[in-house]
């Protein structure tokens, strides 16, 4: 098993920057891919961000590109998200995701979930 505990959510205003982490501990050697994922109040959990195990690889949603960076310290078994120019929009609670094959931003292809943070930003 996995256990995935994010941290560094919070309340910002427009415009303003936040860094999510995601700490993995438990059998992390099984991990591949990583995501960001994140739920609006009365909406449905949709794709952030990917990356792949070597970091290589990333993706990101439309809505979030050129302004969150996903990145990984495999050695610290730590997965981040820094959001940028945040917009009252991103308001969500924001959940870190791993898989134990490939990466991407298929939802179902995830295994272990963390229990998410909140994310207010305010206009």
């Amino acid at each position: 098993q996995v256990q995935l505990v994010e941290s560094g959510g919070g309340l910002v205003q427009a415009g303003g920057s936040l860094r999510l982490s995601c700490a993995a501990s438990g059998r992390t050697f099984s991990l591949d891919g990583m995501g960001w994922f994140r739920q609006a109040p009365g909406k449905e959990r949709t794709f952030v961000a990917a990356i792949s195990r070597s970091g290589s690889g990333t993706d990101y949603a439309d809505s979030v590109k050129g302004r969150f960076t996903i990145s990984r310290d495999n050695a610290k078994n730590t997965v981040y998200l820094q959001m940028n120019n945040l917009k009252p929009e991103d308001t969500a609670v924001y959940y870190c995701a791993g898989r134990t094959t490939g990466w991407g931003h298929f939802i179902n292809a995830y295994n272990y979930w963390g229990q998410g943070t909140q994310v207010t930003v305010s206009s």
